[in-house]
């Protein structure tokens, strides 16, 4: 029998790599699915022009140029199209979940981990997963450390809210939590994702067991506004004031983003390039012995 362990995100990656290298029982390949499904648009992400959408919205945050779309594109010539490479995209979610099933279909034996913390990144990504999965119900496996006390480096208890505060050593007192997706559950929660789908919020924020919230984009411009002050200063700094007060982190790509949507919608003034979230300043509008620079993107 295989074993394939699943975790949302590259954080998680290291410790659990780590916590498999201990315990034979545990050996298997590790896949990372990279898309942090509590932010941004979800609408039909099932389809192409779905997952078109959420990738053009990650050039966004990201502060990428947007890509000409196909039919704005003049047509090449024949000698144009010849000397032209192609551009192959990196792979992405879509084509790990396809490999999976693959990998799933061949190999009869291969049974599946998915780890989850605390959180509403790997909540997401597993109603997404399972709505996914429901051909192969009897081989997934969830362990969802729910609100589950573990021991950190000095030996105290703590209730950790993402894989990666976890040591790996504790990793293998959790594969004991280890049970198989139900075929009530695959039913349920593949159709909590597609109410997620449909809702289609700006964030989805974990309320608690595996209840997801779904708020608007905007949700966090109150905040960044109250962390904005009359003068100058570096946007990463008013970024980690909001973070600070979270009970559950939120990407600072994404504030990063809102800030600098506020700056064009002219709540806040900002001077340098905005980019990244350290390579602008942001203040309130209003006098101050630095003049503000035009936005530039």
């Amino acid at each position: 029998m295989g074993l394939l362990h699943i975790v949302f995100g590259e954080a998680s990656v290291p410790v659990l790599t780590e916590a498999i290298s201990m315990d034979e029982k545990m050996q298997g390949d590790l896949l990372c699915f990279e898309d942090d499904l509590s932010v941004g648009p979800l609408f039909i992400l099932d389809t192409k022009e779905g997952q078109a959408n959420r990738r053009q919205w990650w050039q966004q945050l990201a502060a990428v140029p947007l890509l000409q779309q196909p039919e704005q594109l003049p047509e090449p010539t024949s000698q144009e199209a010849a000397a032209t490479p192609a551009v192959e995209e990196a792979p992405g979610d879509a084509d790990r979940l396809k490999a999976l099933k693959t990998q799933l279909k061949e190999d009869q034996t291969l049974e599946v981990w998915i780890w989850a913390g605390q959180n509403a990144r790997d909540v997401c990504g597993y109603y997404w997963l399972v709505s996914q999965l429901y051909d192969f119900s009897g081989r997934i496996y969830i362990i969802y450390l729910n609100n589950l006390p573990f021991l950190n480096e000095k030996g105290a208890v703590f209730y950790p809210t993402h894989l990666h505060q976890i040591l790996p050593k504790e990793f293998l007192k959790a594969k004991k939590l280890a049970r198989a997706v139900s075929l009530a559950e695959f039913e349920l929660d593949g159709e909590e994702w597609h109410r997620l789908m449909n809702e289609n919020a700006g964030i989805r924020m974990l309320e608690g067991g595996k209840k997801i919230k779904g708020e608007p984009t905007l949700f966090y411009d109150k905040e960044l506004l109250a962390q904005t002050g009359k003068e100058f200063v570096k946007a990463w700094r008013v970024v980690q004031q909001v973070t600070g007060k979270l009970k559950y982190p939120v990407m600072d790509q994404f504030l990063g983003w809102r800030l600098k949507e506020l700056v064009k919608e002219g709540k806040v003034e900002s001077k340098g390039d905005l980019k990244t979230i350290r390579d602008f300043e942001v203040k309130l509008p209003g006098e101050d012995n630095n003049t503000a620079n035009p936005v530039t993107e």
